[in-house]
Formats: structure tokens, C-alpha cells, sequence
């Protein structure tokens, strides 16, 4: 059985991606492809409506080139 995931949690998880993003100045397009994943999956995270996986935001993590703690709620 898989957990469902705090809804306020990844939502706070996305905004702080957004942040964090728009800091280091890259586009969705640009944040998604060097993290290797889809543009619509990536602004998905960003909205809070999707809930990447560990290797998912460790990919996010790299491409932004900042620490998970940095965005994880």
C-alpha cells in the first residue's frame, strides 16, 4: 500500500521548486530537460498536482544545482 501523499506538503514542495527555479533563472522547458523529464510533468510538480518519485527530485535537485533540503517542505 502506498501512502497518498500530503496534498498542503507537495504543494509547498512545488512553490519552493518554482522559487528556487526562477532564482537560478531557467524556464519550465529548461528546468524539465536538464532534469530529464517532461515540461508538463515538471510544471505539474511545480502546481503540486503531481508527486515525483526520490530519483525524480534528485534529477531536479542536480539540474538546479541545489540541495534537497533547500526545497523539500
Amino acid at each position: 500500500m502506498t501512502p497518498s501523499p500530503n496534498k498542503k506538503s507537495q504543494q509547498e514542495f512545488g512553490k519552493n521548486i518554482r522559487k528556487m527555479r526562477e532564482q537560478k533563472g531557467f524556464s519550465q522547458e529548461e528546468a524539465a530537460k536538464m532534469s530529464k523529464i517532461s515540461t508538463t510533468y515538471y510544471a505539474g510538480i511545480e502546481r503540486g498536482e503531481e508527486n515525483p518519485t526520490f530519483s525524480v527530485i534528485e534529477n531536479i535537485c542536480k539540474a538546479l544545482k541545489i540541495k534537497s533540503s533547500e526545497i523539500l517542505p
